[in-house]
Formats: structure tokens, C-alpha cells, sequence
């Protein structure tokens, strides 16, 4: 696949990080909020325990934030790299498109992967919405399997429990 599309993935991954950082941000400002009025309000210990609460609800929502940045900060940095163009004889390594066909329950299905460094688990739609293309980075099972193989080979991943096996049809 060309790397102006890979470039088009790149961007929509990073604008599902933004907007997650900032979705995280106002959380965590109503939570903060919450917590300093329900504090004001309280007039006995019991009546504490709610601002207690908005408070650690308010530390997740700075954590999941201060996660997505340091993400959208990894893609950022992999990107300004250069988005390296695979050949079908390559082996999978970060930045390649695979497609794959993947045992299920109705026979098989094919699906394009695009091997991130985060990301995983997000569907990302192509150019005015022409495909969607799934992110896989080398931490998840998906990722571990497909690194440094080819195309034609069958690797067998674990989800859930279940052993399915992916054959690697194309590259790029």
C-alpha cells in the first residue's frame, strides 16, 4: 500500500488520540470539579466520602489522558521517521499493511492489519471511506505472531483461549 494511505491511517489514528485526550480532559475537570463541591457541601465525614470518590474518578481520567499523550506522542515520533514501504517478500515489521485471512465462524475472512507501534484494537477507515484497515502493534497477540513473518505463512494466534490460524496473504 502506498504511503500517502499509510499517512491517511496515521492521521486518523492520531486525531481518535486527540480526541480521547480531550474527551479525558473534561472528565477529569467535571470529576475535580465535582469533588471540590461535593467537599464544600459535606457536613458530616460520611458526606465526604462522595468528593473522595470524584476525586479518584478524576485521577483515572488524568491517567487515561496522560496514557492517550504518551501514545499519540509514540505515533508522532514514528511517523516523523518515515513510514517504512514493505514488499511482498519482506518479513512484517512496524509500519507494514498485512492482509490476512482468518479462520472463523463462517470459513474464512480477509482483513488488512496495519502494524503500529499503539493503537491497537482501533478500526480506521480509508480514504472517503473506501476500506477499513484494523491496528495491530507488537505487544498484542495479533502483532507477536505476524512480526518477521511472510507472506504465505500461517501463524497461529491465541484470542480468548482459542487457537485460530492467519494465513499472511499480501504485504505492503
Amino acid at each position: 500500500m502506498s504511503s500517502a494511505r499509510k499517512k491517511h491511517f496515521i492521521e486518523e489514528l492520531k486525531r481518535i488520540y486527540s480526541k480521547a485526550i480531550a474527551d479525558a480532559h473534561q472528565a477529569e475537570s467535571r470529576a475535580a470539579t465535582a469533588s471540590v463541591e461535593i467537599q464544600k457541601e459535606a457536613r458530616r465525614k460520611e458526606d465526604t466520602k462522595g468528593a473522595t470518590e470524584a476525586g479518584r474518578l478524576a485521577v483515572g481520567h488524568r491517567r487515561r489522558r496522560q496514557r492517550a499523550n504518551r501514545e499519540l506522542e509514540t505515533l508522532i515520533a514514528f511517523a516523523a521517521a518515515g513510514v517504512r514501504d514493505f514488499r511482498r517478500q519482506d518479513a512484517v515489521g512496524l509500519g507494514a499493511f498485512v492482509d490476512v485471512s482468518v479462520e472463523s465462524v463462517d470459513g474464512r475472512e480477509e482483513r488488512t492489519l496495519f502494524v503500529l507501534p499503539v493503537g491497537a484494537g482501533n478500526e480506521l477507515a480509508g480514504p472517503g471511506g473506501d476500506g477499513f484497515v484494523h491496528v495491530v502493534t507488537p505487544a498484542s497477540p495479533v502483532g507477536k505472531a505476524l512480526l518477521g513473518a511472510r507472506v504465505g505463512d500461517v501463524v497461529e494466534v491465541v484470542i480468548d483461549g482459542k487457537d485460530k490460524e492467519w494465513e499472511l496473504l499480501d504485504l505492503g
